[in-house]
């Protein structure tokens, strides 16, 4: 089993476990990946939908895993049981539906080793929601895959309090600013060019954008500026 480059990504961010849980599995591939490379004994694959896991009970029988990879439909982890998985992954939803799945099973997830993450959306709000939960950003990556820029992240909840994190670390990954990952560079140059010609279009338009909007603007360009200088 080959993983693309998302995928790929995020399962380069999850350490060996006895068993773990895939919540959103979709069709079920990384479950398959991380059985037949020895990286689980066991894997629960749950989405919320009964076509997705189908179409992954087929898929998993069809390669003989079907004693090793156990099929729920669950919304978010309310079919894992309290202390039954080492870690999970939650990957491929916006910022807002992680931020409820952990929030709807908060004693689940602070009792797992860790938690690999990889929002479509809304970064900075993961990242905040974490940092107010305890939760330690462990290891960050980022890829490109087909034109579009894929972050992920390693967490785990721990006693002590996790650290504050800066606004351009709220939207950018504190690790992938401090490693300068070559890939958020190349986003935030994309980014950079884009709210350039926003405002340029704009100023081109008579100033017809209400004042909210414009600071909006501004405040993006400013953090952008400030989080590529993290890699002077």
């Amino acid at each position: 089993m080959e993983l693309g480059i998302r995928l790929s990504a995020v399962a380069d961010l999850i350490l060996p476990a006895t068993t773990f849980a895939d919540v959103g599995c979709d069709h079920g591939y990384l479950s398959v990946y991380l059985i037949e490379r020895q990286r689980c004994r066991k894997v629960i694959a749950m989405d919320v939908n009964e076509g997705p896991l189908l179409r992954a009970k087929e898929h998993i029988a069809l390669r003989g895993l079907t004693p090793y990879i156990e099929v729920r439909l669950s919304d978010g982890m309310e079919k894992l049981l309290f202390g039954e998985a080492d870690s999970i992954l939650i990957a491929g939803m916006g910022g807002r539906l992680v931020i409820k799945i952990l929030t709807d099973c908060m004693d689940k997830a602070k009792d797992l080793k860790e938690i690999v993450l990889q929002p479509q959306s809304e970064l900075h709000l993961v990242r905040q929601f974490l940092t107010d939960k305890g939760f330690h950003i462990i290891q960050e990556d980022i890829v490109k895959d087909n034109g579009k820029f894929y972050p992920a992240m390693r967490v785990a909840w721990r006693e002590e309090k996790a650290p504050a994190l800066s606004e351009e670390e709220l939207w950018y990954g504190p690790l992938l600013l401090k490693d300068k990952h070559p890939v958020l560079r190349e986003y935030l140059e994309k980014e950079k060019a884009k709210y350039a010609q926003i405002a340029e279009d704009i100023v081109n338009n008579g100033n017809n954008t209400d004042k909210a909007t414009e600071d909006t603007i501004r405040k993006r360009r400013s953090l952008i500026d400030t989080a590529l200088a993290c890699f002077m």
